[in-house]
């Protein structure tokens, strides 16, 4: 898939024929400055944007054809999103930060309750869930985020530099902490980062450079799949 962005008269090319395919419990590192067509990728995968060309399937299902709505309710099911800002609803406790896709889902009330206390325990914040974001420390917030992101049981947790605000050492046990979720719930992750660090806890790494993705390997099916 490819693509183009205009900026007035201008073509902005911010990925070039990228061919990529994730497969069930997958952990892909995709390494790249700033700049390189990360986020555009990501953005992609996760039927936030289109491409200019080319086909994005997820579970073996094509998205061109699908309405907006549609897009949507695709996301909600199958894509879990953490973010690098964490992008935690301020008002709202852990708890309930972590509840609330399945609030639009409709879920029972004490299915969503016990829901959220397992995942809050597996991320080791059982005993903060009534703490707002705004009374954690970074570390805590992104791991609030990546239960927030598994709630659904998504096929697919896209994590877009998580570890760009936080020191060294949490990133670290952050990058620890996905990792096993990722064994553990046999979903694939997609990591976007310009850290060396985080390429460490890879499976696999692709390498971004000018919208240009390279694995070090023949180029397989246009698409992300799980």
């Amino acid at each position: 898939m490819s693509k183009i962005y205009r900026v007035g008269t201008q073509q902005v090319h911010a990925l070039h024929a990228v061919n990529f395919v994730a497969e069930q419990g997958d952990f892909v590192v995709i390494n790249g400055p700033s700049g390189s067509g990360k986020t555009t990728f990501l953005n992609l995968i996760a039927c936030i944007d289109r491409p200019t060309s080319g086909e994005v399937f997820l579970e073996a299902q094509p998205t061109s054809g699908l309405s907006e709505g549609q897009l949507a309710n695709l996301r909600k099911r199958t894509i879990g999103l953490i973010f690098q800002a964490f992008n935690l609803i301020p008002v709202l406790s852990a708890f309930e930060n972590v509840e609330y896709p399945l609030l639009l889902q409709r879920v029972p009330r004490d299915k969503r309750g016990q829901r959220v206390t397992e995942l809050l325990d597996e991320v080791g914040l059982a005993d903060l869930g009534r703490r707002r974001p705004d009374e954690l420390s970074g570390g805590q917030r992104q791991r609030v985020a990546i239960a927030r992101a598994l709630i659904t049981r998504p096929k697919i947790v896209l994590a877009d530099e998580p570890t760009a605000n936080l020191d060294t050492e949490t990133g670290k046990q952050v990058m620890t902490l996905m990792r096993r979720l990722n064994e553990e719930h046999c979903v694939v992750f997609i990591v976007v980062t310009h850290d060396p660090v985080v390429t460490e806890y890879a499976q696999r790494t692709v390498n971004i450079r000018d919208g240009r993705l390279d694995d070090g390997e023949d180029d397989v099916a246009a698409a992300s799949t799980a």
